[in-house]
């Protein structure tokens, strides 16, 4: 088993390129270090510095390294591609810079990030899920050819492909050979699905992981009020891998089973955080970790 464990931006509260909610992008990559990680993501494109020279001297001072970025957006619709082209190509050339192996791709939330309104339908109808795949194959290939990079495919809430239903659709419509899995065991959780049946299954496909855990009785008044993903992360739903409802254990067994290689990136959901929550999150994260053997 090799796993690379890092952390995200979005275990300190980012969510946005610039929003004064968030921990400065100097103190993230501080306290990443203080946590005892040396792997982590760069977040939404433009939180930390797009100038690949600038970026790659603030990692080096700090002994730290980047395993991928994401890029976020309706894939099926048809009017955001710019957006989304805009996000690749700063992304996907930065990563590069880099020498990072993944990128990371969501379709856009249906509902507001800021305010859980609703603001697109919930689920797709043939056509727009067809163009959501024919997006996700063409983001494939775009950085397959400019940037030698694979793409990680993250099912994610309020997103089309949240339940375990829409994610199994969308792995069989996926090319395996252009199209992996981010798969977060979070989410998976959150939208009551079993982490560690999903990963047994579908090992295969996922060469990337998303670490975090579910409050087990929040996720079911969640589920059960049809409460706003935003609005579920601002009352803590997410939370440490040691205290959620995630079976780490039968997880770890699981790993070490099939010699998993890959990337395991603690992401946690948090925003807004005040400034000061992150760090002892992370810290007791990276030590529970080590414990049950997860990473050195």
């Amino acid at each position: 088993m090799n796993i690379r464990i890092g952390s995200a931006p979005d275990s300190w509260g980012v969510w946005f390129p610039d929003d004064p909610k968030q921990t400065p992008w100097q103190r993230f990559m501080d306290e990443v270090v203080e946590a005892g990680y040396n792997w982590i993501e760069l977040g939404p494109y433009g939180y930390l510095p797009t100038n690949p020279t600038i970026l790659q001297t603030e990692l080096d001072k700090r002994n730290l390294k980047v395993s991928a970025g994401f890029v976020m957006g309706s894939l099926e619709d048809h009017s955001v591609w710019r957006e989304i082209e805009t996000q690749l190509t700063g992304a996907g050339e930065l990563l590069a810079e880099l020498g990072a192996q993944y990128l990371v791709l969501i379709d856009g939330t249906y509902s507001d990030l800021f305010t859980g309104e609703q603001i697109e339908i919930k689920q797709l109808d043939d056509d727009n899920w067809r163009r959501l795949i024919d997006t996700t194959h063409r983001v494939a290939d775009m950085i397959d050819e400019l940037y030698d990079m694979k793409l990680v495919f993250h099912p994610h809430a309020e997103t089309h492909v949240e339940y375990e239903d829409q994610i199994e659709r969308f792995l069989s419509d996926t090319d395996p050979d252009r199209v992996s899995l981010c798969f977060d065991v979070g989410h998976h959780a959150y939208r009551d699905g079993d982490p560690v049946a999903f990963m047994r299954k579908h090992h295969a496909r996922i060469p990337y992981l998303h670490l975090k855990s579910v409050e087990p009785t929040l996720q079911k008044k969640v589920e059960a009020e049809g409460i706003p993903f935003a609005s579920a992360v601002a009352m803590d739903m997410f939370c440490e891998p040691s205290r959620g409802a995630v079976d780490f254990m039968a997880f770890r067994d699981l790993l070490i089973e099939l010699d998993y290689d890959g990337f395991a990136i603690v992401e946690q959901d948090m925003y807004p955080a005040p400034f000061d929550k992150p760090l002892p999150i992370a810290r007791r994260t990276r030590a529970y970790l080590q414990e049950i053997g997860l990473g050195n």
